[in-house]
C-alpha cells in the first residue's frame, strides 16, 4: 500500500521588509502636527488660523514702518512729534513731498546717484565677469594664488582701506591725476569687488565643460563662448551681482562724503544728511521716501533674478 506524502505546510508570507527609501520618505513627512490631525476638520481650521495669524504679523512688521514713513510726510510738523502719535494724519497734505523735491534739490542729487551707481555697476559687471571667467575656465598660471590673494582682501576691514583709497584717488599713481569730485572716484574702487568676483566664479564652475567644448568644436573663440554661451546661462547670478553693486553704491555714505566736497555733485545719501539741518521734519521724511523709491522699484524688477540666483547653486543639473 502506497503512502502519500503529507501536504507541505503553508507558512504565512513574510512581511515585506521596509526599504531604506521608504523609511526616509516616512521620516521626511513627519512634522510638528501629524498628517492625521491635519486631515480632521478641527486640525485644518487650527492650521489655517495659525498660518493666517503668522502671515498677518509678518506683513504688519514689514509694512507698518513703510506706512509710518509715507504718512509721516503728510502730517503737519507739530503732529509728527505729538505724544501719543496719531496713526492716521488729521490733515492729509503733500507739501512734505513737494517741498522736499524743491528745497533739497532732489532731482540733482538723484541724478548724481544714478550716474555713480550705473557706472560702478557697468564696470563691475564687465571686469568681474571677465576675471571670474578667466579664473574659472581659462585656468591661468598661478590662478589659485591670484584667487587666494583676491579673497584675502575680504578679511581686511573696510574702514582700514578708506585712507589708502583716498590717497590713491587724490593722486592717481603714474598719471598723477586728481579724481576728487569726479564719478571715477566711485567707479574705480567699486570695480575691485572680491565678493562678487568669487560669486561669479563659483557659478561659472558649475557650467558643464561639455557645453564649452561643443562651442569650441563649432569654431567659437574664448570671447564668443563667453558672450554666447556663458553669459546667457549666467543671468540669475548676474541679476544678484547687479543688485549688490547698485545697492552698495546707493547706500554708501562715508566714501562719497570724503570724495565729493562739491555739494552739487553729492549723491542722495550724503545730501540728505548735509541738507537736513535747516528743513522741517516732514520735509526730511518726504525726501527719504522719495530716495527709497528707486531701490524698491529695482527690487520689484529684479526679484525673479534674485530668487533664481539664490536657488541656482542649490541643485546640480
Amino acid at each position: 500500500m502506497t503512502q502519500t506524502a503529507p501536504p507541505p505546510v503553508q507558512r504565512p508570507p513574510a512581511a515585506p521588509s521596509r526599504r531604506p527609501a521608504d523609511a526616509t520618505a516616512e521620516r521626511s513627512v513627519r512634522t510638528l502636527v501629524s498628517p492625521l490631525a491635519l486631515a480632521r476638520r478641527r486640525g485644518k481650521v487650527t492650521y489655517w488660523a495659525v498660518f493666517a495669524l503668522v502671515t498677518a504679523l509678518f506683513v504688519f512688521a514689514f509694512l507698518f514702518p513703510v506706512y509710518w514713513m509715507v504718512t509721516g510726510a503728510m502730517k503737519p510738523p507739530e503732529e509728527v512729534v505729538r505724544t501719543p502719535p496719531t496713526l492716521v494724519p488729521e490733515q492729509w497734505r503733500v507739501t512734505g513731498y513737494t517741498d522736499a523735491w524743491d528745497l533739497m534739490r532732489l532731482p540733482t542729487h538723484l541724478w548724481n546717484t544714478v550716474v555713480q551707481a550705473t557706472g560702478a555697476w557697468v564696470l563691475q559687471i564687465v571686469f568681474c565677469t571677465a576675471a571670474a571667467y578667466a579664473l574659472s575656465k581659462l585656468k591661468p598660471v598661478f590662478g589659485t594664488v591670484i584667487l587666494g590673494g583676491i579673497l584675502a582682501t575680504l578679511m581686511v576691514p573696510v574702514q582700514a582701506l578708506v585712507v589708502p583709497k583716498y590717497l590713491t584717488i587724490a593722486d592717481l599713481p603714474l598719471i598723477h591725476v586728481n579724481l576728487l569730485n569726479d564719478p571715477l572716484a566711485i567707479w574705480l574702487p567699486a570695480v575691485a569687488n572680491a565678493f562678487n568676483l568669487y560669486l561669479l566664479k563659483r557659478f561659472f564652475d558649475q557650467i558643464p565643460r561639455d557645453v564649452l567644448e561643443a562651442a569650441e568644436i563649432d569654431g567659437a573663440g574664448r570671447l564668443r563662448t563667453l558672450r554666447s554661451i556663458v553669459l546667457p546661462l549666467s543671468r540669475p547670478v548676474l541679476g544678484v551681482v547687479s543688485i549688490f553693486a547698485l545697492v552698495a553704491v546707493w547706500q554708501d555714505f562715508l566714501w562719497p562724503l570724503m570724495v565729493f566736497s562739491d555739494t552739487g555733485k553729492q549723491p542722495i545719501s550724503v545730501a540728505l544728511v548735509q541738507l537736513s539741518q535747516n528743513v522741517p521734519l516732514t520735509v526730511l521724511i518726504g525726501a527719504m521716501v522719495i530716495a527709497s523709491i528707486p531701490m524698491v522699484l529695482m527690487f520689484l524688477v529684479f526679484q525673479r533674478h534674485i530668487i533664481a540666483g539664490i536657488s541656482a547653486g542649490s541643485t546640480k543639473g
